[in-house]
């Protein structure tokens, strides 16, 4: 069925829309994945937070023209779906390489990070970042760590003293 130029239009602000708030983007061929796969990878998409859509590449071209996307016009052809992470940086990535391990058909040719394009080798580095949870206790442990040796050390002072005394004790005891 074809679009009229209204229905293109919305699909075009809609898509510019995500695109100017997403964190990452990737691109991946979906020829040769049945209808009962391509539900499964949308139901995916929705419960992590990504943004998954088939646009025409026209269509696609106008609505990532000047978000840090636009790197990615040129190689924007043949039949693709794009994934969008909305909430953590990774999750496309994760979303994609995670449903590619157990279909061969998807293919990714597209990765987007930061305004840079990366190729389809880095969609593995891309899914490998940490959520914002595991960041924060990262950082979390990063920062608790000095202030643990602290008291450790200060708490050893008196363990040493008593230790010291104790020995003391036992030495008078056995003599």
């Amino acid at each position: 069925m074809a679009l009229n130029l209204d229905d293109k239009k919305v699909i075009v602000s809609e898509l510019a829309t995500v695109a100017a708030s997403a964190h990452s983007a990737v691109a991946a061929e979906y020829r040769g994945l049945s209808v009962a796969q391509m539900t499964a990878l949308r139901r995916q998409a929705r419960s992590s937070g990504v943004y998954l859509r088939v646009v025409k590449n026209n269509l696609a071209k106008r609505a990532i023209e000047g978000t840090d996307f636009e790197c990615m016009q040129p190689e924007l052809h043949g039949p693709l779906i794009l994934a969008f992470s909305e909430e953590e940086p990774s999750s496309a990535a994760r979303l994609v390489k995670d449903f590619a391990k157990e279909n061969d058909q998807l293919k990714v040719r597209l990765v987007s990070f930061g305004g840079q394009l990366m190729g389809a080798n880095d969609l593995d580095r891309l899914a490998s970042l940490p959520t914002r949870e595991e960041a924060l206790s990262q950082l979390l442990a990063t920062m608790k760590a000095p202030l643990d040796k602290f008291a450790r050390t200060v708490n050893e002072v008196p363990g040493k003293l008593v230790r010291t005394v104790a020995a003391i004790r036992d030495q008078k005891q056995a003599a």
